[in-house]
């Protein structure tokens, strides 16, 4: 939820606002507000928030919204891999005979 809410406002606002410093702060206090309404939790905000500074720093010769979809794909990806390996990677456990 995090880099999508991330990924969604840096481009709109690479896409419609010129960047600078107090862009970035609004953004990530606007991110917070979001995330709070949505009941997300300090890891979505944190992810949102770095995903929200990937987009506005990223040099770019292209529209913005390539780099957010770009960042979003790939957290997606490394989403499925992370659950692929969880399923076909067990650990086993120990059983402790007390």
């Amino acid at each position: 939820m995090g880099t999508l809410l991330g990924a969604t406002v840096g481009a709109i606002v690479a896409t419609f606002v010129p960047t600078g410093m107090l862009v970035f702060g609004a953004g990530v206090f606007v991110l917070g507000f979001l995330t709070a309404v949505a009941h997300g939790n300090r890891s979505a905000y944190r992810f949102a928030g770095v995903t929200f500074g990937i987009v506005l720093l990223v040099p770019r010769t292209g529209p913005s919204w390539h780099i957010a979809l770009a960042r979003f794909t790939d957290v997606c990806i490394g989403l499925g891999v992370a659950l692929m390996l969880t399923v076909f990677w067990r650990e086993n456990e120990e059983v402790s005979r007390a």
